[in-house]
């Protein structure tokens, strides 16, 4: 994976995302409904992230997400019209019987869930460094789900981490640290509403497979 800067010129990694999770529709008068096309693209913008980490351990985090992605991705073109939110999309894979897709956004949301606590907290933590953000999120979100084989794998992405100031330095020119925390912040705000959304969601009876 590379390990060169992040971000354009005069800009930081956020203006390098083809969508934002801030940008993402969500339908109060709906039950708070999450538009599908957005919401897949801006978790596709999300795992560049991994790439800025540097590390080839985090190779199979970015793996199992974008194949979460084309899960869910699968269903919305076999069925359009079913799939124009999240929340259809699901009732109505379930509605024939199958969860290939519902299965790949509990999976997801685990996965975002992870990397918008880990980064939640070190922003937080202003002297923490991200090995130890990390390993705690996995603690909190993906671990207890994964199994003895696949734990391993992803322990050693958290060890890879790199050293906060250097990561930070990635995501935007000298001087910037304080805008690109800002926008982390507001990114990661928005990204964290629409998982407590889908995560209560996914907890209902009519969300089960």
């Amino acid at each position: 994976m590379t390990t060169t800067n992040a971000y354009p010129p005069g800009g930081t990694f956020l203006d390098t995302l083809k969508k934002s999770f801030t940008d993402v529709p969500v339908d109060k008068e709906k039950d708070n409904a999450v538009s599908t096309a957005e919401f897949l693209e801006a978790a596709e913008s999300l795992t560049t992230l991994f790439d800025v980490l540097g590390s080839v351990a985090f190779t199979p985090v970015k793996s199992d997400m974008l194949g979460n992605v084309k899960k869910i991705r699968d269903r919305q073109l076999a069925a359009p019209l079913q799939s124009i939110t999240l929340q259809d999309l699901v009732i109505n894979e379930l509605k024939i019987k199958k969860h290939t897709a519902t299965e790949g956004l509990v999976w997801l949301v685990r996965g975002l869930d992870f990397t918008a606590i880990a980064l939640t907290q070190n922003l937080a933590a202003a002297s923490e460094e991200l090995s130890t953000s990390f390993r705690a999120a996995y603690g909190n979100t993906l671990k207890p789900h994964h199994s003895f084989m696949v734990k391993p794998i992803f322990s050693a992405a958290m060890s890879a981490c790199p050293y906060r100031k250097d990561f930070y330095a990635k995501l935007g020119g000298e001087g910037d640290e304080e805008r690109v925390q800002s926008e982390l912040k507001t990114w990661l705000a928005a990204l964290g509403r629409i998982i407590a959304i889908l995560k209560a969601f996914l907890e209902k009876k009519e969300a089960k497979w």
